[in-house]
């Protein structure tokens, strides 16, 4: 059971008390033996081939997320950055996923028909979930669990990273690690840290309580993967 060690009040970012409150299942995102294999280049080809296509259903969801949290932001000044994001997320890491597929043998046809896992649907569900609250406070609680989240394995696993990683290993780090990257998570925990220092205790049970289903959605994911790997 993860318990906060501290009440909300005693955190100067509220992104560091949601962080804390679910702190055990956070730490295994960040050192999953799932990144350590793609950092090595070790990975089972089946294991990211599976990983690459459950993965790239989430993109059309994150696209929506995304941009009903761009709608619900204060002021242009804060969706400048988001919208910046969605031009890669859409550009750059949309033809990531379709060229790595390609490289593994994997044509349109075999993506589009492999069934859908349990744990991406949960996550699909959850960020639609967010997204129908249309709540500021509850969308920035499950955007900064994906993007944070492989912030934090992308900067560990980078610089002891094997050379001559296959693209599909090594771009996939790259996307998730440098200063570009943590600038727009500097950006999406400012937003939330923001909306901490106003909400009520009830929002902020909301915002604990999608951070913490999404924190257990990304553990799963990777574990899915995982054991088609060993």
């Amino acid at each position: 059971e993860n318990m906060v060690a501290k009440p909300r009040g005693d955190y100067e970012r509220f992104t560091e008390f949601l962080r804390d409150s679910v702190l055990e299942d956070w730490n295994k995102i960040v050192n999953h033996p799932f990144t350590d294999a793609l950092a090595a280049g070790t990975i089972n080809h089946d294991a990211m081939r599976a990983y690459l296509i459950q993965d790239h259903r989430f993109l059309d969801q994150f696209v929506v997320l995304l941009s009903s949290m761009v709608a619900a932001a204060p002021t242009l000044k804060d969706r400048v950055p988001a919208c910046q994001f969605l031009a890669i997320i859409t550009g750059k890491e949309n033809t990531y996923f379709e060229r790595s597929l390609e490289a593994l043998g994997v044509s349109d046809e075999q993506s589009k028909a492999a069934p859908m896992e349990k744990c991406t649907q949960a996550f699909l569900d959850l960020m639609d979930e967010a997204v129908k609250t249309q709540k500021l406070h509850v969308m920035l609680s499950v955007l900064v669990v994906a993007e944070w989240s492989y912030l934090s394995w992308g900067s560990r696993v980078s610089s002891s990273r094997a050379q001559d990683l296959p693209f599909w290993c090594g771009e996939w780090i790259d996307l998730h690690c440098g200063d570009y990257f943590e600038s727009v998570i500097a950006y999406l925990r400012g937003l939330l840290d923001q909306q901490g220092s106003k909400i009520s205790d009830s929002e902020a049970n909301e915002c604990r309580d999608f951070f913490s289903r999404a924190v257990a959605c990304e553990v799963s994911f990777f574990d899915h993967a995982w054991k088609l790997h060993k």
